[in-house]
């Protein structure tokens, strides 16, 4: 383009705009699409025409242009904005100066300044042309998709889109393009209730293992064969594994000999060495996962299988034999062995508490029992059900503190409190379980005064040293009977094995290391059973809609009344009624239920 000088009427480009020049001085005015002005240096615009414009509106106004035959003509030659105009429309005005223009701010043809405009190589437009349209259809894609989001009718191409929000819903991003696009609060709550709308999940989906970050599934690692080495036979004695109706694990078993108790444990440190792959697979876990709907375990289930007592005619076993002298555990025996187990449930267990050796055992667990809440253990018996769900339907069932149940739990104390006196009297490092006790030692007689006096106790901890588990009312103890299922119980059973095979067990350090990573970790699993627990419970009170039972009144705060509902050992608030007091039994129903809020709200009925 020949160098004119610019003028009054000049059409020129101001950054990415038109302007019209309104005045030449020591600086260029000009005026903006728009009735704006401003006062700029010569060298921030460039001519496009040297007008006369009289308004920015019929510069505007020119139409779009047939490109391809100008672009083929100007192949391998340079050219200026005029002879471009003069190509695309016949002519060159303002108006098609201002069309060239966009043809070459577009960049797919030509590039360039106004003087100088060079059409693009051919394969250099067919690549770009190839982009736009790509990005055309992922555009108009993701129209189509939000549009369905809408109006809640999404097909199944679109649910790859949709893992955003879900890691979102589990709390693993903070922010979702899809929801930000639907004007949706970008929240796990809004993104758990947009998945249910949309269907991608299932109505009574837990996001909770996913949200707190647990580890879901099991590890995939092989199981080693049990070594060859002694065991005491002890195949003779009647050993009875007593579970839940359904259990997988089973990993303690009983027995009596004359007036020596037998707990026998799943022998997983036969298996599991400290710091191989198995060991590092249930330390990074801490414990198996136990949810309604699914359990999972911190072990391969190979091992399960090869240890579980009673799942073969002969089972393995790390077994703890004790005397009861003044209801403490001594004489104490730890050895390897071999067991013949049988298998029942605790209804089938109560069966057999009249007499012979159960009944035997009975009367031993009952007498320890009152031993220990003599010494302080806690004597509360607050509301606890067990949560399953069975093809889709959650069923809750209350869970009985009496008989065989209040066997099995005393007899896994006393083996507890046995192997931590063991391990005490022989210098073993162990993770020894201690409580502080509340400031005033009580025995609560009802359910307003229990659920109090819970909440006065400390949650307890483990350490090198043996102390006091005042909850239990024993000293010293540590938790071995559930290798399967607890890690530092593992640890523990590592340890006994060591010192009764003459091996050097692990020192101090290591054992506090593996208190320190089971700690990290099992808050976790607890927090995402409970959640799960809660999810599950409000999912019954969904599927069971006309539900109408009874609570017990277990605390009066300011406004809000705390319920607990015992049928189902849940803990809800109310508003504070005139006259509600302390134990008052009160009639509930259902009044809605929030599953993303993770809120039920009940009908008071007088």
């Amino acid at each position: 383009m020949p160098d004119i000088p610019l003028q009054a009427g000049s059409l020129v480009l101001y950054k990415s705009g038109p302007a019209r020049v309104t005045a030449v001085t020591d600086k260029i005015d000009i005026a903006l699409d728009g009735g704006k002005t401003k006062r700029v240096r010569e060298k921030d615009v460039q001519l496009l025409h040297p007008g006369p414009v009289a308004g920015l509106a019929e510069v505007l106004a020119a139409p779009t242009p047939a490109v391809d035959e100008a672009w083929e003509l100007l192949q391998g030659e340079a050219a200026t904005l005029a002879d471009l105009a003069e190509l695309l429309y016949g002519e060159y005005t303002p108006s098609t100066a201002w069309g060239s223009w966009q043809v070459v701010a577009d960049g797919l043809y030509f590039s360039g300044a106004p003087d100088a405009v060079h059409a693009r190589a051919s394969d250099a437009v067919a690549a770009d042309k190839a982009a736009r349209e790509e990005k055309a259809n992922a555009e108009r894609d993701w129209s189509e998709f939000l549009e369905r989001a809408r109006d809640g009718s999404l097909i199944e191409a679109d649910h790859k889109r949709l893992s955003e929000v879900e890691r979102l819903a589990h709390g693993q991003v903070q922010n979702s393009r899809i929801l930000a696009s639907l004007d949706i609060a970008e929240t796990p709550e809004a993104a758990h209730r947009f998945l249910l709308a949309c269907g991608y999940w299932a109505p009574h989906h837990n996001p909770h293992p996913g949200r707190t970050g647990a580890s879901l599934g099991s590890p995939e690692l092989s199981v080693p064969d049990l070594p060859d080495e002694p065991r005491a036979d002890l195949t003779r004695l009647t050993a009875w594994a007593i579970d839940d109706e359904g259990n997988q694990d089973p990993d303690d078993a009983v027995s009596i000999d004359g007036d020596r108790v037998w707990v026998h444990v799943a022998d997983v440190a036969a298996l599991v060495s400290p710091d191989d792959d198995l060991d590092l697979a249930a330390r990074a876990r801490a414990a198996n996962l136990y949810l309604p709907d699914t359990v999972h375990p911190m072990l391969p289930p190979g091992v399960t299988h090869r240890l579980g007592l009673g799942l073969a005619e002969e089972s393995p076993a790390l077994s703890i034999g004790f005397k009861l002298i003044e209801g403490v555990p001594s004489d104490i025996r730890i050895t390897p062995s071999r067991v013949r187990v049988t298998r029942i449930t605790y209804a089938a267990a109560d069966d057999l508490l009249a007499d012979g050796d159960l009944a035997r055992l009975h009367r031993l667990a009952e007498d320890y029992q009152a031993l220990r809440k003599a010494r302080g253990a806690i004597g509360v018996d607050m509301p606890e059900v067990i949560i399953k769900v069975i093809d889709g339907k959650v069923v809750i069932r209350p869970m009985a503190r009496a008989g065989s149940r209040d066997l099995v739990t005393n007899l896994m104390l006393m083996a507890g409190e046995a192997v931590a006196a063991f391990a005490r009297d022989n210098g073993l490092v162990v993770p020894f379980v201690h409580q502080s006790p509340p400031d005033q030692i009580q025995q609560p007689q009802d359910l307003a005064a229990m659920y109090a006096y819970l909440r006065t106790f400390k949650p307890s901890s483990a350490s090198l040293e043996p102390g006091l588990h005042a909850g239990l009312g024993i000293t010293p103890y540590t938790r071995a009977t559930s290798p399967l299922r607890r890690y530092l119980d593992l640890v523990t059973h590592q340890q006994l094995r060591a010192l009764v095979a003459g091996r050097q067990p692990m020192d101090g350090e290591a054992v506090m290391a593996r208190i320190g990573a089971s700690d990290a970790v099992s808050g976790l699993v607890r927090r995402t059973e409970r959640l799960s627990n809660s999810h599950w419970k409000l999912v019954w009170f969904q599927q069971n809609s006309t539900w109408r039972g009874e609570a017990v009144v277990v605390a009066l705060e300011e406004r809000k009344a705390v319920l607990i509902i015992p049928e189902l050992a849940y803990q809800t608030k109310v508003r504070l009624r005139d006259g509600m007091a302390l134990n008052q039994r009160v009639s509930l129903s259902v009044s809605s239920v929030d599953l993303p809020a993770q809120t039920v709200h009940f009908r008071l009925h007088d």
